[in-house]
């Protein structure tokens, strides 16, 4: 009889043998089902890569069918676990009519955002065109792309510092420099479907061009702000430039500026209007102007031909007159925006690009000549 107890303590401990299995079981099953998570996200990221780079081989060998070789120096696809990082120390594009070098570019996705890219590079960029060859340098540069399955939604490009240098274009190199630069394109609403029509949107701050100091009268930095639309842009492709002109004119694209405003020193411009390209490949349109400081403006004009002394007076006595109509029309709920104490914006006649020649107010600027773009 003693020995009942302790077969009823034997048979309670057998009991809870199993319950005490299954509780440890559950304390583990978390990290188990953490650890199946990991293994499987790294397996889709490394399909994500291998595909990114596949796609990416098969790009570039069709644009190299198309002639034009696009090289990515020390390709690398890193970015785990959550996105996928491109880095080239050199990006290049060699065709027919030119190419360019791009020095260190990283570009990135998100595995979750697999349409919107990020991108940075160091530069320098160097481009070659024909006769030209250009050169940009800058402190820091950025860009991002929010693309779609037939197009996109944005395009940004922002940039500290920019130094340009383009040779050939002129007797004298063209060295353009600035403080900030911004650019940023979208499609056009109710337009991109039917019209192919983009939106561009470009600021440049404290920019300085020793070529255009003379012309204008000083030496200020300028700020410029465009606000454009390109009519058919989505036709042009990556081929060569006048290749892709080419298509854009036969497209029947155009340039609709929609504001320009330039400021320099005591000098303001602002314009709109629409420019194309001519049957001989020459820019052609017309821009609307209104201006401050319109005397000196006109003045440098009419001086290239007159004299300076000439030009002087002339410029005088236009601003004087547009002026007084400025007055004699003059409606408040139509005021040109500005600064405080900014003069007003008068009314210039309007600027023609047609048969190869400037013209200003019917009459055509001496010493120029529209290029051949291509």
């Amino acid at each position: 009889m003693a020995q009942q107890p302790v077969r009823e303590d034997l048979t309670e401990a057998a009991g809870m043998l199993p319950a005490r299995r299954r509780s440890r079981i559950g304390l583990f099953l978390p990290y188990v089902l953490l650890l199946a998570v990991a293994v499987l996200w790294s397996a889709a990221w490394v399909y994500v890569r291998a595909r990114a780079g596949s796609e990416m081989d098969a790009w570039i060998a069709r644009e190299a069918n198309a002639g034009r070789t696009w090289t990515c120096a020390d390709r690398s696809l890193t970015g785990y676990p959550f996105r996928i990082e491109l880095r080239c120390s050199a990006l290049t594009l060699a065709r027919a009519d030119g190419g360019f070098r791009l020095g260190p570019l990283t570009a990135l996705v998100q595995v979750y955002q697999p349409r919107h890219v990020l991108f940075e590079t160091k530069g320098p960029f160097h481009v070659e065109q024909g006769d030209l060859t250009g050169d940009v340098a800058w402190s820091a540069l950025e860009g991002s792309f929010h693309g779609t399955g037939d197009g996109f939604t944005r395009a940004s490009l922002v940039v500290d510092a920019p130094r340009i240098g383009v040779a050939g274009a002129a007797p004298e190199p063209v060295a353009v420099s600035a403080k900030h630069l911004e650019l940023h394109a979208r499609p056009t609403p109710g337009r991109f479907e039917s019209d192919g029509a983009v939106d561009v949107s470009l600021r440049l701050m404290q920019a300085m061009a020793p070529m255009a100091d003379a012309f204008v009268g000083n030496a200020d930095p300028a700020d410029l702000a465009l606000d454009a639309t390109v009519n058919r842009a989505t036709v042009l492709r990556t081929g060569t430039v006048a290749r892709e002109l080419e298509r854009w004119r036969q497209a029947e694209g155009s340039l609709e500026i929609g504001a320009l405003s330039l400021a320099k020193g005591d000098r303001r411009v602002q314009a709109k209007g629409i420019l194309d390209i001519d049957g001989a490949h020459r820019p052609a349109g017309q821009i609307d102007l209104r201006a401050s400081g319109v005397e000196a403006l006109v003045g440098a004009i009419v001086g290239q031909r007159f004299g300076a002394d000439r030009g002087a007076l002339v410029g005088n006595l236009i601003g004087g007159l547009l002026g007084m109509r400025r007055q004699r029309d003059a409606d408040p709920a139509q005021a040109e925006p500005g600064k405080p104490g900014d003069p007003p914006l008068k009314a210039l006649p309007p600027l023609r690009l047609a048969d190869g020649k400037l013209l200003f107010g019917g009459f055509p600027i001496p010493n120029v000549r529209l290029p051949v773009l291509y």
